[in-house]
């Protein structure tokens, strides 16, 4: 493992929190992004028929998340400056957790070895912005639980939690990226 890790910052939090909306900001801004693991795979399993879906495999869902999240990381270690993450590897990890499945040793073996900067930053729940959607079914209950997770995830990983301000969008741009030097 590399001493400095590559330019990889993680935008986390429950959902309905903010995370897209600022992700998409900062493409907008020039940066380059990784989006959302989950939101694409359940696009394309609704498109195919697909099993790995939340609400029939979920333990499927997670190893998708994790492939997607995994094969990113590899195509953006390199990259010349920050790169913004809407999630990370260990949000899969609270996310089994979450819906009270066993973490397989090698979801954890992943989170361990694809090391993001130390800094991540966490969107907190913002009843003010929540919203549910086709795709976001989950409860403003579960997005709070969603976020205690993730909390717990990067803790246990040692990262560092930098909460994201609940503010308009281009002051939490302006919070992320200076936060990132």
């Amino acid at each position: 493992m590399p001493d400095t890790p590559p330019p990889l910052f993680v935008i986390t939090g429950g959902p309905g929190a903010g995370k897209t909306t600022l992700i998409e900001a900062l493409a907008r801004a020039g940066f380059t992004v990784a989006p959302e693991a989950g939101r694409r795979i359940l696009r394309e399993q609704q498109a195919q028929g697909g099993r790995a879906l939340p609400w029939i495999d979920p333990l499927a869902f997670a190893q998708a998340m994790l492939d997607h999240d995994a094969a990113a990381f590899a195509r953006l270690r390199g990259a010349a400056g920050p790169v913004f993450c809407d999630r990370g590897i260990p949000d899969t990890i609270g996310y089994l957790r979450l819906v009270g499945l066993a973490v397989p040793p090698a979801m954890w073996r992943a989170a361990e070895t694809h090391r993001y900067r130390e800094r991540v930053f966490i969107c907190p729940p913002w009843r003010a912005i929540y919203g549910t959607d086709s795709e976001r079914r989950q409860t403003w209950e579960v997005a709070e639980r969603t976020h205690a997770e993730m909390i717990d995830v990067y803790t246990a990983l040692d990262y560092t939690l930098v909460e994201v301000p609940r503010a308009p969008l281009d002051e939490r741009v302006r919070f992320v990226t200076a936060a990132t030097g």
